[in-house]
């Protein structure tokens, strides 16, 4: 096999693309990663809080019990190949905001109990939060470095001579058959997207349900407030890197840019000021947008009229516990054909991709 005569075509180096990538590079297939080096994505300024519970209802997330524990040993293997430490324990402490959100909470840790949990020294938080309807504790949950795997892995990749930062130009794609595609002088037997809010126009699946909405974070000195927990109330406090804090929201679905906004910044600052006790000053300030969709549940698969074309994506705010597993199993279905979770594969769309 030459070296432009490759298995695989990876569009994105996300975090789908990087999972993806590496699974197959471990599988011994001949890859090329084409990513377009932008200081803002999504994936780079998420907050990489892996949560088994979701919403005001504190309902289990989708499938946490199988990934849950594959979010760990996935973590943990790509970190040994990049020399880094990606993953840890970091349980959240959801302040609640009054006593309807405290009562849900108590309600489901009865039913519940495996991962909802009363902290064991809340009186110590009252030096640092102020809160009136109690805390609850979501254990286990966990914290990826999302920053150093994708910088690391991307290092990793270009070492191999198996990235290429540029944009990638749909005009240059060719489909030749059933099992081959063409990209200016690289062939495939399948080309990949993993392009994140990209797929939103993408001709193969702009057709697809996708439900974009944008992500802000504030970076943050906190220097005096403690590290081993996330904290929840309306915002998210993470830690992030010595000692500064990633503080975000869920996401905004109606936006006109994908900029930093400033009515973002001012509330999150006076939310800042009224729920904590101690000073912090704001350092940074990022946005990004995200390929969500209406489903809440990811494009993973091959396109139904064109085999040679696949697509992992519209993970949304789930991206870094969704990204890593989809990932592997796109992946023994591309080389040992086994069966993709049908809530996630886009036959579920075969209709509607037809229209292409």
């Amino acid at each position: 096999m030459s070296k432009n005569d490759i298995d695989y075509l990876i569009i994105g180096q996300g975090i789908s693309g990087s999972f993806l990538s590496y699974y197959l590079y471990k599988a011994e297939k001949n890859i090329i990663v084409i990513d377009e080096a932008k200081p803002f994505t999504a994936t780079k300024i998420a907050s990489g809080v892996i949560n088994p519970v979701t919403g005001r209802r504190v309902v289990q997330t989708w499938l946490i019990d199988d990934i849950m524990p594959f979010a760990w040993q996935a973590y943990t293997e790509l970190g040994k190949e990049i020399n880094a430490n990606l993953i840890s324990q970091c349980n959240v402490l959801s302040f609640h905001g009054n006593e309807q959100m405290q009562r849900a909470f108590e309600d489901r840790s009865i039913d519940e109990n495996k991962y909802l949990k009363k902290p064991a020294n809340i009186d110590a938080l009252k030096n640092y939060f102020n809160f009136y309807f109690g805390v609850g504790e979501t254990n286990p949950c966990y914290l990826a470095d999302m920053q150093t795997l994708l910088s690391g892995w991307k290092n990793f990749l270009l070492n191999k001579n198996l990235l290429i930062e540029e944009k990638f130009d749909a005009t240059k794609l060719t489909i030749q058959n059933t099992n081959s595609i063409t990209y200016k002088n690289i062939t495939a037997q399948k080309i990949i997207f993993c392009d994140g809010i990209e797929g939103t126009r993408n001709s193969f699946f702009q057709l697809l349900p996708f439900a974009k909405n944008k992500g802000e974070a504030l970076i943050a000195e906190i220097p005096d407030l403690p590290r081993n927990n996330i904290f929840k109330q309306n915002l998210t406090i993470v830690p992030w890197k010595e000692n500064l804090f990633w503080i975000g929201s869920q996401y905004e679905w109606n936006y006109s840019d994908a900029n930093p906004s400033a009515t973002f910044k001012l509330k999150a600052m006076m939310q800042l000021q009224q729920w904590l006790k101690l000073p912090f000053k704001i350092v940074d300030h990022w946005a990004a947008e995200r390929p969500a969709n209406i489903e809440r549940r990811p494009f993973v698969g091959l396109h139904p009229q064109q085999p040679a074309v696949g697509i992992l994506n519209g993970m949304g705010t789930k991206g870094c516990s969704l990204a890593p597993y989809f990932a592997w199993e796109l992946t023994q279905h591309l080389i040992n054909q086994t069966p993709i979770n049908p809530l996630a594969n886009i036959a579920r769309f075969s209709t509607i991709l037809s229209r292409n």
